[in-house]
Formats: C-alpha cells, sequence, structure tokens
C-alpha cells in the first residue's frame, strides 16, 4: 500500500475516504445501473406539472455554507397583522425524478446519507441530482414541499400547512457573509443587496428565529455548541484545522428547520399514519452530568431535566464563552446518539431531549439524507390522498437501518478528519496542550486539545480520568493512514 506521505496531501485523504468508505459497509461509487438510468433523467416539464400553488414571486433564498452546491432549503417570510409572520420553508422535491425501488434509490437507500470527508464528499444521490435537477439552484423554477407556518409575536405557532409548490430562489447566500452583516460586523452581501427587499425580509426572518429560539429555550432546548473543525488548505497543503462557529444565520436555518420538522411529524400524526421520527432519549449518564455541573457550582436535579441543564448551559456560556464548546462536546458525549424510530398512531412520540420537543421527524434535507426522502414520498401520497407508500415493517427496518448508517458515516467522517490532523500534528510530536477528556470506556479515553480543537487518544495516564475532566497531554504519535492521534498524560509535577 502506498504511503499517503508520497501522494499529494489532498489525494492522500481522498484514498483515505475512499477506504474508510468501503471498510464501514458504504458504497463509495453508483452502481452502472444507477449510472444507465441517470443517463435517462431529464428535467421536470414545470409548465405541466400539478402543483398547488406558484410561489416563484416570492423573495426565496438559500442560506448555506460557501461551498454547498446541494441545496435543500429556500425560506422566506412574510409580516402579517398583529405582529404575526407567515414563515415558509420550502423543501426541494426529490421524490419528482427518484422513485422508490429505482436503481439511484436503491444507492440512497443502501447509504442513506451523503458523506461529507475531508478528502472528498460522497454524496448519497448523482451530482446530477443532488447539485442540479434536485436542487433549488437560484434563478431555476423548481417544485418544492412548502411548509407553512403563521408564527405569533413571541414564537408561538398559531397555524400551519404542507402543501406543493413552484419556486424560484433569487439569492444563493452563506452563512458567514450574512453572519457578519446581521451582527454589525460587515456589509451587507452583494447578494442580498441585489434584490429588492431581501434585506428587509433577512432581518424579519432573524427577529422570528430569534424568538422561536428563545421559546424552545423556555421549554428546556439544550444550546450546544461543539469544535468540530474542517481542514483548510493552502493548495495542496493543510495549513489549519478551523471549527465552525455558530452565527446568526446558521441559527435561522437550524430554528427554521426545527420548526418545519415539528410541522412534518405533527401533519403525519394527525393523519393516523405510521413515520419515521428522529429522538435523542434521556440521557443514561445524567449522574455524570450532574457532577460536571457541580464542578462549576451549579446543582442540577438527580433526574435528567433538559430544562434544568440548558439553565446551567446558558450560565456557563455567559461566564466562559472560551471553554463552552468543550463543555458542550462533553455533554453531547453523555447525551448519546440520536437514533430513527417508527412511530404509530396509537403510540406517543418518544421526542428529542436535546431539542425539548416531543413532535420531530426529518424531512428538510432529501437531497442528502434518506429518512428525509422517505417522509417526502409519505407526505406527498397523503396529501394526493393515497396510501403511504411504506409499510410498518419497512419502516421499522429503515429506522434501524438508517441509524446505523448515520453512526457509521460520523465515524467516517472523524476518520478522515483525524487523518487530516495526523497530517498537520506530524511535526509536533513531544508537544504539550490543554485538553479535556470527551469520551471514557473499556475500548479507550479520548481527549480533545483546545489548539488546533483535534481529539485524539489517551494512551497512558488515564486511570481516573473521566468525560469533562481537564488535563494536560503530550502528543507522543501520529499515523495518518490510521487517523491515530496518540497522547499521554503530562501530571502537573511534570
Amino acid at each position: 500500500m502506498a504511503n499517503p506521505a508520497d501522494a499529494g496531501r489532498k489525494a492522500a485523504l481522498a484514498q483515505i475516504a475512499r477506504r474508510a468508505m468501503q471498510a464501514h459497509g458504504f458504497l463509495p461509487d453508483f452502481s452502472a445501473a444507477a449510472i444507465k438510468e441517470l443517463e435517462s433523467v431529464r428535467p421536470v416539464d414545470r409548465g405541466a406539472e400539478s402543483l398547488d400553488q406558484d410561489l416563484r414571486h416570492l423573495l426565496w433564498a438559500s442560506i448555506d455554507n460557501d461551498d454547498s452546491l446541494d441545496l435543500d432549503q429556500l425560506t422566506v417570510a412574510e409580516a402579517l397583522a398583529d405582529n404575526q409572520v407567515k414563515l415558509l420553508v420550502a423543501v426541494a422535491d426529490v421524490d419528482v425524478l427518484v422513485k422508490k425501488n429505482s436503481a439511484i434509490d436503491a444507492h440512497a437507500r443502501h447509504n442513506t446519507t451523503s458523506v461529507y470527508t475531508a478528502g472528498r464528499i460522497f454524496p448519497m444521490l448523482p451530482e446530477k441530482l443532488s447539485t442540479d435537477l434536485t436542487s433549488l439552484n437560484c434563478h431555476e423554477d423548481r417544485s418544492a414541499m412548502v411548509i407553512e407556518m403563521a408564527i405569533a409575536d413571541g414564537g408561538v405557532m398559531q397555524g400551519s400547512n404542507i402543501y406543493r409548490a413552484r419556486v424560484r430562489s433569487q439569492a444563493k447566500l452563506a452563512y458567514n457573509s450574512v453572519a457578519a452583516w446581521l451582527e454589525g460586523k460587515g456589509p451587507m452581501p452583494a447578494a442580498v443587496a441585489a434584490v429588492p427587499g431581501l434585506a428587509e425580509n433577512l432581518r424579519l426572518q432573524d427577529r422570528v428565529a430569534r424568538q422561536l429560539r428563545a421559546l424552545r429555550h423556555e421549554h428546556g432546548a439544550l444550546e450546544l455548541q461543539t469544535p468540530e473543525a474542517r481542514p483548510v488548505f493552502a493548495g495542496d497543503e493543510i495549513q489549519d484545522l478551523q471549527a465552525d462557529e455558530r452565527n446568526r444565520a446558521r441559527e435561522i436555518i437550524e430554528d427554521f428547520m426545527i420548526a418545519a420538522n415539528g410541522v412534518a411529524a405533527r401533519f403525519l400524526h394527525a393523519k393516523n399514519i405510521e413515520s419515521l421520527r428522529r429522538m435523542v432519549r434521556s440521557p443514561k449518564r445524567w449522574d455524570r452530568i450532574v457532577e460536571i455541573a457541580a464542578q462549576h457550582g451549579f446543582k442540577l436535579p438527580a433526574q435528567p431535566d433538559s430544562k434544568s441543564l440548558g439553565g446551567f448551559l446558558a450560565a456557563q456560556k455567559a461566564a466562559d464563552p472560551l471553554r463552552f464548546p468543550d463543555l458542550s462536546l462533553a455533554v453531547i458525549k453523555l447525551l448519546g446518539p440520536g437514533e430513527y424510530v417508527v412511530e404509530a398512531p396509537d403510540e406517543e412520540a418518544p421526542g428529542h431531549f436535546g431539542l425539548a420537543v416531543k413532535d420531530y421527524t426529518h424531512s428538510t434535507a432529501p437531497n442528502r439524507r434518506f429518512p428525509d426522502l422517505v417522509t417526502q414520498r409519505i407526505l406527498k401520497a397523503l396529501l394526493e390522498g393515497s396510501l403511504s407508500p411504506y409499510t410498518r415493517n419497512e419502516l421499522t427496518e429503515l429506522a434501524r437501518h438508517c441509524t446505523e448508517r448515520e453512526n457509521e458515516a460520523n465515524k467516517v467522517e472523524r476518520l478522515v478528519t483525524k487523518s487530516a490532523a495526523a497530517m498537520l500534528l506530524s511535526s509536533r510530536i513531544g508537544d504539550r496542550f490543554e485538553a479535556i477528556c470527551t469520551g471514557a470506556a473499556d475500548k479507550g479515553t479520548w481527549v480533545r486539545i483546545f489548539q488546533p480543537p483535534i481529539e485524539g487518544r489517551l494512551l497512558y495516564g488515564v486511570e481516573g480520568v473521566d468525560v469533562g475532566d481537564r488535563l494536560k497531554v503530550q502528543l507522543v504519535r501520529t499515523d495518518v493512514e490510521k487517523g491515530y492521534i496518540d497522547f499521554k498524560r503530562i501530571l502537573s509535577n511534570q
């Protein structure tokens, strides 16, 4: 096997990513049948398509990462009387071109998600679809599922509806530049200035998003911030790992998607139909969360309570914003992973502990998540007066499979990020770092150093170390191919 150091850095990471995909059971390439099927896919005849409404005149815009090409959502808001706001979220109609049991659908069903690695992206759908024909691209007419919400002053939802519509994006916007403008730290983005009325509309969306978020926090939603890092390259050389910062533009999309996914879940429940739900159970290691809070002088109840935990996190963010992402990471690890489950009409929704909501599904990213495409197909069938295209047994198996694939995708993404980090740190063997413990189990103890924000294994000095503990470590080994970054603990007298 070739040494990754012998190849270009990006090429080496791409090779590592491909091998990781295969090792974790993913299909890195589309089948011959899917490629042949793709050749026959043609854009939908928008004029002949029968949709509920034509909403192309609205000030739709997408807000995403600077380099995102698979655009799943557009948003727009309209001021109503009595300080109410009509909020609209348009979701790409992927099902219109990707039919159930097609060869392309079979690939998507196997992988269940797009996998975004530092080496390359492995899209769930062919790029001809996900970045073109089913992407809500700027200045292109598209069919979409629209989730409409009436929001009262204070963030209370007064009513909602779901229907199909024709939409047209007026601007492709990026999180960082929109946030800098909204927060008064940068100029208005040129794409905003170019569309009359869009600036005012985005400010209205920002106001509504903050109200929705404040109301969720009152109900116990957790404000968590993780130092997830992405490699920064100069040409073919990795220069740094930088964490994506939370900002007001990201929060607009996050808050609107949470609200829209809640509407979809309640719509399905009201129709007495089985559906996929996204949930995070009450944390099994709540006792450790209580211990961490006590170390910061905060008393949490003995039983899991998201509202109390939310209060602790808010207080710590205000008191120590620099270290808050690392505290958040420790809490996230202790909360445990999310999962997909089937909700039957006669059963109570399991809920999402971290979001403090009982009704939650995934429905707003069908280009890159298979559960969202499944939900879209069920919604469309109900709107057309048809039966659900999925049986309960199918949904049960899909929930298990999608949960397992999502966990494996996270492992692939982390492994390739660690390989990139190992490249960055390979010349720093022996250096010492401040760190926080992010995992402690029989299979190993893990720490994350603060700068650059990189996680590795603690090989020596693990005794008594638990999640959330602060410690000093020394880098002892890196392995780019395997993504190994190994540390030993440095005691205060060393």
